[in-house]
């Protein structure tokens, strides 16, 4: 099956492996329970040539930058 939609295919699978991620650290994320705070995550995901959604890395410090 070579015609995969994205968003009906792939982005799922990228939401699950986030949703899998964060739930194996969850307890590690904001151990000091502070209010009005947030964390950025960089996702690197990378697609092989049958469209399987392989999590690569996760950025804890992502380059927000246009130059990056």
């Amino acid at each position: 099956d070579c015609e995969k939609d994205l968003y009906s295919n792939i982005v799922p699978v990228m939401k699950s492996l986030i949703l899998k991620s964060f739930y194996a650290v969850r307890k590690t994320l904001d151990p000091h329970r502070r209010k009005y705070c947030f964390e950025l995550f960089g996702y690197d995901f990378i697609l092989d040539e049958d469209f399987n959604t392989w999590l690569i890395e996760v950025n804890t410090n992502p380059c927000l930058e246009e130059s990056s």
